[in-house]
């Protein structure tokens, strides 16, 4: 038995679980942000190269040369064009895209395909 008396020796315990409960959910909350701002960069990194490959596609049809005009527009869709390489009419980028995260991540990167056929 305590020296405070019967019932008084697990004063305060609630408080250390409340803070324990409000550490980890605050751990959840920054991972599911650091996942959530992951899948939004591969997200964008997608889109970006869908459109960069599809004009420069477009380019090369008109008889300009694609990867510049692929440049471009991956640019306007604030990706940077890593790769750029052209089989006849057919062009395939690789396009990156910043991200700040935790886990060390520094780029999520996408490649797109796009031509006649």
């Amino acid at each position: 038995m305590s020296r405070l008396g019967p019932g008084r020796s697990q004063r305060g315990s609630a408080t250390v679980m409340a803070v324990v409960l409000l550490v980890v959910l605050g751990l959840a909350g920054t991972l599911a942000g650091g996942l959530g701002g992951l899948l939004v960069a591969k997200r964008r990194a997608a889109a970006g190269a869908d459109l960069a490959a599809l004009a420069g596609a477009a380019a090369v049809q008109r008889g300009d040369p694609g990867c510049p005009a692929a440049a471009a527009i991956a640019a306007g869709n604030d990706t940077r064009l890593v790769a750029c390489h052209g089989h006849g009419a057919v062009l395939e980028v690789e396009v990156a895209v910043p991200v700040h995260s935790l886990v060390g991540i520094t780029e999520v990167r996408d490649r797109a395909r796009a031509g006649p056929g």
